[in-house]
């Protein structure tokens, strides 16, 4: 995350916005880093059993394009639902403005495969 960090948030300052990071990290490791670990730890364990769609690109320095990949197939064989969309290269949250048509595209199947009941308005 330190890394990320610094190649998103302010490139010109990479390397002292790492260093800064971690110092972080370090002193509130309980508050973040321990954090963060029982949160991934919970993620794989019990993950909800709905229909997941996850979006990511391989050029995201926030989002381990690998491990996004791991848990989808370790959700897979548990019988889950997930269906995913990967870019080669995108915007760590902004795959929607990247990526347009194919985002919309990949959520209106995700959602239209959910079958869920048509929404109407109350008036």
């Amino acid at each position: 995350m330190a890394v990320g960090l610094g190649k998103n948030v302010f490139p010109q300052w990479e390397g002292l916005v790492r260093r800064l990071s971690l110092l972080y990290f370090r002193v509130f490791q309980r508050q973040t880093v321990d954090y963060f670990n029982t949160g991934i730890d919970v993620f794989w364990k019990s993950p909800v059993t709905a229909p997941a769609l996850f979006f990511f690109c391989e050029n995201d320095a926030l989002c381990d394009h690998e491990a996004m990949e791991e848990i989808i197939e370790y959700w897979r064989k548990r019988g889950m639902t997930v269906e995913s969309r990967k870019w080669k290269e995108s915007i760590h949250a902004g795959h929607l403005r990247s990526h347009p048509q194919e985002y919309l595209c990949t959520l209106e199947t995700f959602l239209q495969s959910l079958s869920l009941i048509p929404l109407r308005a109350k008036m």
